[in-house]
């Protein structure tokens, strides 16, 4: 079995990314970017990232999740500590974020470090969520393997049934994680291939180096 996908190419000319419109800072630019693309039709969801950890195999593994907040500070994403990525990020927490919003052609990648946020910040996303939502980070032990879809369905009935008109608390095993960015690059389609490439990496003093980098 094989197709040759040779003959699936693109000409990327919407925009452009020049030095007379950066930031000095890379998340005021992200964040510019991001209206940009809520602001125009064509991604259904703009927050989903691809996250990229190191395994305890020693592989990369790349998933996608929501962000759900970034500030300042970093991204902010939610997941079962215990998962596969959970213990990733525990042994290793060098970890990168890619965004592609091909409405707009453009990428960002992120590269930096995770770490837990405070519990009560983790305890009020955790609120906001459906129950539904609640529930299924209780039922489902994230990575772990299952005899059968129906496994899962009769957990989330019994669960149902027990926290009837009950509160339902996070579990502990159930959080936020923020990215500290060490290096942000975003990247704009350009014609001939000729994109902008522009890096923004974090100094000893915390300002932010800014290059172009070649296509």
């Amino acid at each position: 079995m094989k197709k040759d996908l040779g003959n699936y190419r693109k000409s990327y000319q919407k925009s452009e990314l020049l030095e007379s419109g950066l930031t000095n800072n890379p998340i005021e630019l992200f964040q510019k970017w991001f209206y940009e693309v809520e602001a125009t039709d064509g991604v259904e969801e703009p927050n989903a990232m691809t996250i990229s950890t190191i395994g305890l195999d020693g592989f990369p593994k790349s998933r996608v999740v929501l962000l759900k907040k970034y500030t300042h500070e970093g991204f902010i994403f939610y997941t079962n500590y215990n998962s596969e990525k959970g213990k990733a990020i525990a042994n290793n927490p060098n970890m990168c974020i890619s965004f592609f919003w091909p409405n707009l052609e453009r990428q960002v990648i992120i590269k930096g470090k995770a770490e837990k946020i405070a519990e009560n910040l983790s305890d009020g996303y955790f609120e906001s969520r459906p129950d539904g939502s609640k529930l299924g980070a209780i039922v489902s032990n994230q990575s772990t393997v299952i005899p059968s879809r129906e496994y899962l369905e009769d957990k989330l009935k019994s669960l149902e049934e027990e926290y009837e008109n009950k509160e339902i608390e996070r579990p502990k095993h159930w959080g936020g994680y923020i990215v500290k960015p060490v290096s942000v690059e975003f990247w704009q389609g350009r014609p001939n291939r000729l994109h902008d490439r522009i890096r923004y990496e974090l100094q000893e003093d915390y300002n932010w180096k800014i290059e172009r980098l070649a296509p």
